[in-house]
């Protein structure tokens, strides 16, 4: 075999490993979309209601004092498992009365503890965001939050 790397041969590798790279590339990008699709996502399908919700959650800058899946600000309390630790997790309609009862009863005036705003919300919106949160505790999250209380 010659030791010597001539234009030819150089000009195969670069080649050769190019297409091969490529092939990686496309193979990892075929798996992660069909991870995403298949695992990580929510069992809960994405409802008016549950847009809605996002829109609230959106709109009253929630994230400004929650996280959600370890993203927003960390003044309040995780919300991506709030309905299991509520108990309301496969409950729709329960999570809503309890939901609505939480907003309705804010603030707390609890001395010596930070406080959530009132919120003037609809039945519709509550319901809403009720839903979004179900949802969010529906996804795959590996184990996040790392206890139970977020």
């Amino acid at each position: 075999m010659s030791e010597i790397l001539t234009k030819a041969r150089a000009r195969n590798v670069f080649y050769g490993g190019s297409l091969f790279f490529a092939g990686v590339f496309a193979l990892m990008a075929w798996q992660s979309h069909h991870y995403i699709v298949t695992t990580s996502t929510a069992a809960l399908p994405l409802t008016p209601e549950v847009v809605l919700g996002k829109h609230v959650w959106e709109r009253e800058s929630c994230i400004n004092c929650h996280t959600l899946h370890g993203e927003g600000a960390y003044f309040a309390p995780e919300l991506g498992n709030v309905t299991t630790r509520w108990g309301v997790y496969d409950d729709p309609d329960t999570a809503f009365e309890v939901m609505k009862g939480w907003i309705e009863a804010q603030p707390s005036g609890a001395e010596g503890r930070r406080q959530m705003p009132r919120f003037e919300l609809t039945d519709e919106e509550i319901r809403g965001l009720s839903e979004f949160l179900r949802w969010a505790d529906h996804n795959d999250t590996q184990g996040w939050p790392p206890n139970d209380a977020g």
